[in-house]
């Protein structure tokens, strides 16, 4: 009676045979991984495919639990794979499951060369067991990938926050900042850091906000606004406000919020205008 050290070594022989049949029947329309082109990414998925299918054997060699713990490492580094988090996580899922198939139609091939020396129910273990392992890495790469997939919106969406509150130098200690879209408090205390920050190492006398391209402030965004105002003050930096619309305005007033020894002016440009700055 064949074992499953047997199945182990009879699937171990066929791994790159396996990478390279799926690969040939890959759909090459889909998105990200699947579709490139470039040999250097060919060869890493294929790299990657194979080492999936080495690991997979060993299945049949040790206990099911301790399988899926050595399967850690391999699934943590496809789920932070930056071409797989480019990719559909539905095409992933998709393939998995081609590759389940795969191994299902190599253990009916096996069996039926051998079959006078595996039971019918040897061969119910062998498929019962490849379907809950291969439920078992999907459930566990899909929860590993999204994760890896938010963590990296977060830090591009704190990268943009960063990189979005630029003081444009206009004059002699003179600069400009112009807030536009939502604002929300995490990105307003982002921004206002990197405001302090900027007119400190700029030697700023003098800083015009512009609020025109901002459609509606909170009170807790207009708090930190005026708390902006009073650290540039600290710090030596005089304020100029433009583009204040109703709705923030009211919001001020609601506040108690007073500009007094603030200029305010309409727009940008009648402030640049007063202060007889001229852009080219």
């Amino acid at each position: 009676m064949l074992k499953d050290q047997d199945l182990f070594e009879h699937l171990s022989a066929q791994t790159w045979k396996m990478t390279e049949d799926w690969y040939r029947s890959l759909d090459k329309s889909k998105a990200g991984v699947y579709g490139s082109t470039d040999p250097d990414k060919v060869a890493l998925l294929k790299k990657q495919t194979h080492e999936f299918h080495l690991r997979f054997c060993v299945m049949f060699q040790k206990d099911n639990n301790e399988f899926v713990d050595g399967f850690q490492d391999w699934i943590e580094t496809i789920a932070k794979d930056e071409a797989h988090l480019d990719t559909p996580i539905v095409e992933v899922i998709d393939e998995f499951f081609r590759a389940q198939q795969q191994y299902l139609d190599e253990i009916g091939a096996y069996v039926l060369s051998n079959k006078e020396q595996i039971s019918h129910e040897k061969l119910m273990e062998w498929t019962k067991v490849v379907v809950l392992t291969f439920s078992k890495v999907i459930v566990e790469f899909t929860d590993k990938n999204s994760k890896a997939a938010e963590k990296r919106m977060n830090s591009q969406q704190q990268m943009i926050v960063e990189m979005s509150a630029p003081i444009i130098l206009l004059a002699e200690k003179m600069g400009m900042l112009p807030l536009i879209g939502e604002i929300t408090p995490y990105r307003a205390e982002i921004m206002f850091e990197k405001a302090l920050a900027q007119s400190s190492k700029n030697n700023l006398e003098k800083l015009f906000i512009d609020l025109s391209g901002v459609p509606l402030i909170d009170t807790m965004v207009a708090q930190q606004v005026f708390q902006l105002i009073k650290g540039l003050e600290i710090i030596g930096v005089r304020v100029a406000l433009s583009g204040i619309s109703p709705v923030i305005a009211q919001t001020a007033v609601q506040l108690g919020i007073k500009f007094i020894d603030i200029e305010v002016y309409n727009t940008i440009a009648q402030a640049l205008k007063q202060n007889r700055i001229h852009l080219v």
